[in-house]
């Protein structure tokens, strides 16, 4: 800053006599320190007063000064009075101070702070034969540290280490003054301490004066720590506080030996049977996770192959049940790990029935079939006939046989709690006996007629199979149109033309015996003239008639004695009258009336004899 006021010569002589002046008659007060950020201004007082209020100087001098860091040597960068103010020049601050003076004092004002300008700042006041005073303030600046940054190990960490490992870095940089780094394990302060955590740290300063630390943690890492959160957190002053950040939570591997194995079933789901893919899976707990070896507990020396932790097992059958074991590969340690479990794998025989493929019976036995299947669980059994149950359990009954008995008959043998385990067997009977027709009745009584075409059918059960033969008597129009022999029933139909009373018999015999069905055909002739009259239907007409022809008489007689009341009909002996008037109008009736009763006596026999014609016309 240039020369304000006056000049320099007048100043240069006040200067000479402050050191004659007498010292402690001036009151002076600074701050103890002053805080700011780097790159803010900063404002320092300084306030002084005479304590001789009656005396009060002309002339005071105002001084400020810098000490040099690091030792007590001191470098003015202003001076001035009450009418001017000097910046010297050629110092660190030529050009980035100001000093304002008022009532209460001075005050230094310093642009663009940086991280050397923390220093002490000496505050000069001299009023000559008033008294002089000195203070100082000093100058703290601040530069938060960039957010910390973790870093873990990228290789395990075995528990098997005796002294402590390297677990991470954490690193807090261009911070002034120097941050500090904390580290935590879930949350809690981990505390130096010897054998268990160690903490390295290294601090470095850049040029610009920035410093950066690094931390290093080491710490004995037990199993547990595998779950644990790592994290750092630094901590630096600002001005009037102290701030913190953390940094991220990070995870660590850890290495340790297996101390416990476990083996199990990973498919299929549910209960096994033979044929099943298998596939056992073993698992240990330690990391990073080990090989392991199949054996069985009946052939331990031998080694089952497998891939990775399964073992495979395809398809299985009874004899791969057992007790399978797995052990972790080149353990560390000599102690017993195993994981094992027990392998059942199930099965279901086929079916054995007694009696088995077929069985004869005669008419009235008796007989027992069993079905039984060999399996590991239990089962259940069910026969069928044609589709329908007959019954349950392995053992079917049949009492009293007849020919609805013989047929096959299929048992069904499921194991209920693993229901894709079935099996099934038969048995196929055969009842041998006489021939029997089927139908009750030994004679069948038709009417027919003449000309007509008849099928008569006859079926006979028996075994060995029946033959069916016909006896027919009254026709020579005749012939077998179906004959169907089959293992237990015979079916025939006969095609007889009647031409009269026809008599037939069908004859069913094997070597067991012989029944005969008889059929009698009465022949009805048939009549081409039109059809003979029915008492029934003649009384029916006859009635009718009467009944139309006596409602007409009741209505000719009402309108009959309604015109002889009036006058109109005079009625003579002769039994005729002729009513004749000289002018007739529309309302005149004429009635004549004859009576023949020969004739109608006539008339009406020969209607009865189905003649009819008039008694004129013979």
């Amino acid at each position: 800053m240039a020369l304000l006021r006056g000049t320099p010569v007048t100043l240069f002589l006040h200067l000479c006599l402050l050191d004659w002046s007498a010292w402690a008659k001036v009151e002076l007060t600074m701050h103890e320190a002053v805080e700011v950020y780097a790159g803010d201004s900063a404002q320092i007082p300084c306030q002084y007063n005479f304590t001789d209020a009656d005396n009060e100087p002309s002339f005071v001098m105002i001084q400020w000064f810098v000490k040099a860091a690091g030792n007590s040597a001191r470098t003015r960068i202003f001076y001035g009075d009450r009418s001017q103010h000097i910046v010297d020049n050629n110092t660190d601050y030529s050009g980035r101070v100001e000093v304002i003076a008022d009532d209460q004092g001075t005050r230094l004002a310093i642009q663009h702070v940086q991280l050397r300008d923390e220093r002490e700042f000496l505050c000069q006041v001299n009023g000559l034969a008033a008294g002089n005073a000195e203070g100082k303030t000093h100058l703290k600046v601040f530069a938060p540290p960039e957010a910390p940054v973790i870093e873990g190990v990228v290789s395990g960490i075995s528990i098997t280490n005796e002294v402590p490992s390297q677990v991470a870095s954490c690193e807090a940089r261009s911070g002034f003054p120097k941050p500090n780094i904390t580290w935590y394990r879930d949350s809690v302060p981990l505390v130096p301490t010897l054998g268990y955590t160690n903490v390295l740290t290294l601090v470095s300063q850049q040029s610009s004066g920035f410093i950066s630390v690094q931390s290093t943690l080491e710490y004995k890492v037990i199993k547990e720590d595998k779950d644990a959160r790592f994290s750092c957190e630094v901590s630096f002053f600002v001005p009037g506080a102290i701030r913190t950040v953390e940094s991220n939570s990070i995870n660590i591997t850890v290495h340790y030996p297996t101390t416990m194995v476990e083996l199990w079933k990973q498919s299929p789901q549910g209960l096994v049977k033979e044929g099943d893919t298998v596939e056992l899976r073993c698992q240990g707990d330690g990391n990073p996770p080990p090989s392991f070896v199949f054996n069985r507990e009946q052939e331990l020396d031998v080694d089952l192959e497998n891939q990775g932790d399964v073992l495979k097992l395809s398809p299985v059958s009874r004899k791969d049940s057992g007790i399978y074991q797995c052990r972790p590969l080149n353990r560390d340690d000599s102690s017993e790990v195993k994981g094992e479990m027990q392998l059942t794998v199930h099965y279901l025989d086929p079916a054995v029935v007694v009696p088995k493929d077929s069985e004869f019976m005669l008419k009235g036995e008796d007989l027992t079939a069993t079905c039984n299947a060999l399996s590991s669980l239990q089962t259940a059994t069910v026969w069928y006939k044609n589709g329908k149950q007959v019954g349950k359990g392995n053992t079917l009954h049949l009492k009293d046989a007849n020919y609805e008995t013989a047929g096959e008959y299929i048992c069904e043998v499921t194991v209920p709690s693993l229901p894709a385990l079935h099996t099934s067997g038969s048995v196929h009977i055969i009842v041998q006996g006489s021939p029997q027709l089927v139908g009750g009745e030994q004679e069948v009584r038709l009417e027919e007629a003449t000309g007509r075409i008849v099928n008569l059918s006859c079926e006979a059960h028996g075994h060995p199979p029946p033959s069916i033969s016909w006896i027919v008597i009254g026709s020579q129009i005749w012939n077998e149109v179906v004959s169907k022999p089959n293992e237990h029933v015979t079916h025939s139909v006969l095609s007889v033309k009647v031409t009269a009373d026809i008599s037939a018999s069908c004859n069913a015999s094997n070597d067991m015996g012989t029944e005969v069905k008889a059929f009698s055909i009465k022949a009805i002739p048939r009549f081409t003239s039109a059809a003979p009259f029915s008492p029934a239907e003649g009384s029916g007409v006859i009635i009718v008639v009467i009944i139309l022809c006596l409602l007409l008489l009741a209505i000719l007689g009402s309108v009959l004695y309604f015109l002889h009341k009036k006058g109109k009909i005079p009625c003579g002996r002769s039994g005729k009258q002729e009513i004749t008037k000289e002018k007739t109008t529309k309302d005149d009736i004429v009635v004549e009336m004859k009576t023949n009763t020969k004739n109608e006596e006539a008339v009406l026999l020969k209607a009865v004899n189905g003649d009819k014609k008039g008694p004129d016309e013979q």
